[in-house]
């Protein structure tokens, strides 16, 4: 596994970590509601879904920490959860923002392609 994929794919899972906290610890604090582009009614009325939502991306932080944890023999763990990672960015991206292509669905293929060129 080359250290590139690995590193990408760190970056990866400390994103979704980050994602995490914002949406699960600091949606209805000024800093989740301007990363958000939120009004305090509208993060204090949501707050419940987004907490699920941020839940959700600590899953997928874990997935691809364990993968790298696994070392060689979690390129199959992580190919799952980059790719699952590539599906909620392209859902994101068409349902929610065009910039969550950009910010997951982009860093997820440039992991997948790094991934099988090692």
């Amino acid at each position: 596994m080359s250290i590139a994929a690995n590193v990408v794919i760190a970056v990866i899972a400390l994103l979704h970590l980050w994602f995490l906290i914002l949406e699960m610890f600091l949606w209805t604090k000024p800093s989740g509601r301007r990363a958000f582009g939120t009004t305090a009614e509208f993060a204090e009325q949501t707050k419940a879904l987004a907490a699920n939502q941020g839940l959700y991306n600590g899953f997928l932080a874990a997935g691809l920490v364990w993968g790298l944890c696994l070392g060689g023999a979690g390129f199959y763990v992580k190919v799952f959860f980059l790719t699952c990672v590539l599906v909620a960015g392209i859902f994101g991206g068409l349902t929610a923002s065009r910039k969550i292509l950009w910010i997951q669905a982009l860093p997820a293929v440039v992991g997948l392609v790094l991934i099988h060129l090692a």
